[in-house]
């Protein structure tokens, strides 16, 4: 079978590999229909994702069809439509017997550390396979893992109804997070270079937009919060700037969640942390929020349709990595597509 493999920094191939084979442990076949490019994809593609090994079939936003089960399977069948847990973890760890298997010491994500979904078929324990909503296309329903991304962030972040909320950086980490915030009640800033962007996130219930490139942002957000700051700030963007900022304008008490996995050094100091107490929380990947993603779109609170703006078929994965890079201000999710 077909296979997109970055072989080291900079270098995509098309590969062939062996068909998976179904056993004890691997005993769902899926075949691919649809797997997302995302920027920690592109990362590792550059080689500026700390956490790749190389070579790597990359992909962790997949989705497809059952093709065969395995012994053991009960809950699914062939024909099903399924999208494709990433994280795979050991359970016996300190952060496992906690309950974070994201963060399991011995963790291992499809498309990082083990072979992902850019490949025509995986074989993937039944756990890890979660059916797809009706309602979604393949296509579209490759956001469902993003959205988990932002469940995981706000989650972290403990978001309510009484917070105030600042999202730094409207891409599509930002999106996604904008999409899970506004369910909380919380009240909603935006802030990004990018005029367009930030009348995308008011559209889709951000209250209050800051265009970092004409606008203070410490100025506008003390006029925004009576003074006080925000009581959350998720770091969506990850560029030099952004840690220190939301450090320097998040109110006492507050939560400051990172997202980032830039090894850039970035210059903060202390007094800003512990002159407010502020908690700093990272938030990596997800710890079993698929179900919560679809049960919100099954519920009808959430809506992932019209987020896909361009197509590639995977082989010509190189073409969209380019695209990518191309840095296009039409690009908002790039889908790999196998039929």
């Amino acid at each position: 079978m077909k296979a997109v493999q970055i072989v080291q920094p900079n270098m995509l191939k098309l590969i062939d590999m062996p068909m998976p084979v179904l056993d004890e442990k691997n005993n769902v076949m899926v075949k691919i229909q649809a797997a997302g490019i995302c920027g920690s994809d592109v990362g590792i593609y550059h080689g500026t994702n700390a956490a790749a090994t190389y070579p790597r079939v990359i992909g962790h936003e997949m989705v497809g069809e059952v093709t065969e089960i395995g012994a053991g399977v009960t809950r699914l069948k062939v024909g099903d439509r399924v999208i494709i847990d990433q994280v795979t973890n050991c359970g016996t760890c300190y952060a496992c017997r906690k309950n974070r298997g994201n963060v399991c010491a011995n963790l291992r994500v499809r498309g990082v550390h083990i072979d992902g979904g850019y490949r025509e078929y995986m074989a993937v324990p039944e756990h890890d396979c979660y059916l797809l909503p009706a309602s979604l296309s393949y296509e579209d329903a490759v956001m469902i893992e993003p959205t988990t991304i932002a469940i995981q962030s706000c989650s972290r972040a403990e978001l309510s109804d009484e917070d105030t909320l600042l999202i730094m950086g409207c891409g599509a980490l930002g999106s996604s997070l904008l999409k899970i915030a506004r369910l909380s009640g919380a009240k909603i800033i935006v802030a990004d270079v990018v005029d367009d962007k930030l009348q995308a996130a008011l559209e889709n219930g951000a209250q209050y937009a800051i265009n970092l490139l004409n606008e203070d942002i410490d100025a506008r957000i003390r006029e925004l919060t009576d003074g006080y700051g925000p009581t959350v700030s998720i770091d969506a963007a990850c560029t030099k700037d952004s840690l220190p900022t939301l450090l320097r304008v998040t109110g006492n008490a507050g939560r400051v969640i990172t997202m980032g996995f830039s090894l850039a050094p970035v210059e903060i100091n202390q007094f800003s942390i512990t002159s407010k107490e502020l908690d700093v929380r990272g938030s990596r990947l997800q710890n079993k929020k698929f179900q919560h993603a679809i049960d919100l779109i099954e519920a009808g609170k959430l809506d992932l349709t019209g987020s896909i703006s361009h197509r590639f078929h995977f082989t010509d994965a190189q073409k969209a990595f380019d695209f990518v890079d191309s840095r296009d201000p039409s690009i908002r999710k790039i889908v790999l597509t196998f039929e």
